[in-house]
């Protein structure tokens, strides 16, 4: 079978907990290419996963030069996704690009506009999109076992180290555009459609010079609310409910991996618990991105689904800074999660990172 040779830019934490090793279990897939300005880690990452080709982040033009790799999976921080993903596109790599997709509408908009010139393809890392506990969970909203989806809760927290990036880089490496796009995306997947309001509210506790604990309410189109916290420096937690007219779901865990996730539905008195197993999240979004590329298709979460959360995480800013309820101009986007990305990979255990950490710990 013909792989689609992939260069792994950034090699931090989530690329070596999750993506890399990955990988092996798509069997469309591989990685020939590492781009890092950790020399140990291009050498001990190549070693195990046989990468022959390491740059610096500064040759990054030369490592696309050199057509080393077919396709990029970039996981740097948010505010260099334009700077790495503009090049690649424009030469025909095709990108696979962690969310947030960008720290502004106008880099979403300019990197969507770099794909569109040259045909590469663009996806954005929505891992759950081919989940098989939430893909259940939209088709149960979609064919109202719920009734009439009104309301969308939700909370997502963790412990961030002071040593973190995400702790010393302000709003935009902060629970906002880190954590919220989870669950911006899930509010906009079960309902259908685009939020027209936005208002946040923030608290600085742990001494960052930014909220490190946001709540948010979304308006949507045909008089239903989304609600969600995110958090730095609070217990773990990560779950969503939708509540109907005639029920309401929960999905916890929600938003997490390796783990497996989980439903409780409840429609009137009656509760059905779903335990669903637990899947490689990251080897079934890369085999899905692969098959667009190798089959020339369009992937659904595309460079519009990114911008459509970077949208409303501007908008969130905006109203912490204002103190005032944003208004979004109406949007209709056509394309949504479908049964059949449901990729069901079995989980992988986590390897031993290479001078890398999980957010918790540094």
């Amino acid at each position: 079978m013909k792989k689609v040779r992939y260069a792994v830019v950034g090699a931090g934490w989530i690329s070596q907990a999750a993506f890399m090793p990955g990988v092996a279990h798509t069997g469309n897939s591989e990685m020939t290419a590492i781009v890092t300005g950790d020399s140990d880690k291009a050498e001990q990452l190549g070693a195990r996963y046989g990468i022959k080709c390491a740059y610096h982040y500064d040759a990054w033009q030369a490592a696309i030069d050199s057509r080393t790799f077919d396709a990029v999976y970039l996981a740097l921080p948010n505010d260099q996704h334009r700077q790495f993903a503009i090049p690649a596109l424009e030469a025909g790599l095709h990108v696979l690009l962690e969310k947030p997709m960008a720290t502004s509408e106008d880099d979403c908009r300019a990197i969507m506009a770099a794909a569109h010139r040259s045909g590469a393809k663009l996806m954005l890392a929505y891992r759950l999109h081919f989940e098989p506990a939430t893909l259940e969970a939209l088709r149960l909203i979609r064919n109202q076992s719920l009734g009439h989806a009104r309301l969308f809760t939700s909370t997502f927290t963790q412990h961030v180290a002071d040593t973190n990036h995400r702790a010393n880089n302000g709003f935009w490496a902060g629970p906002v555009s880190d954590m919220g796009p989870y669950p911006i995306n899930a509010a906009r997947m079960v309902f259908g459609a685009e939020p027209e309001e936005v208002m946040a509210w923030g608290m600085e506790t742990q001494g960052w010079a930014f909220h490190d604990t946001v709540s948010v309410m979304l308006r949507f189109p045909g008089d239903r609310m989304a609600q969600f916290t995110v958090a730095y420096g609070l217990n773990a937690i990560n779950e969503w409910r939708v509540v109907g007219t005639d029920g309401d779901l929960l999905v916890n865990p929600g938003f997490t991996f390796p783990g497996p996730l989980k439903h409780q539905l409840r429609i009137g008195d009656s509760k059905t618990r779903s335990d669903f197993p637990a899947v490689d999240q990251f080897g079934g979004e890369t085999q899905y991105f692969s098959e667009c590329i190798l089959d020339d298709l369009d992937p659904e979460p595309d460079g519009e689904e990114g911008l459509l959360d970077v949208r409303v995480i501007c908008a969130i800013e905006r109203a912490l800074t204002t103190g005032k309820p944003q208004t979004l101009v109406p949007y209709h986007r056509a394309k949504a999660p479908a049964t059949s990305q449901k990729r069901d990979l079995p989980a992988i255990a986590p390897p031993k990172l290479v001078n890398a950490s999980e957010p918790s710990k540094g």
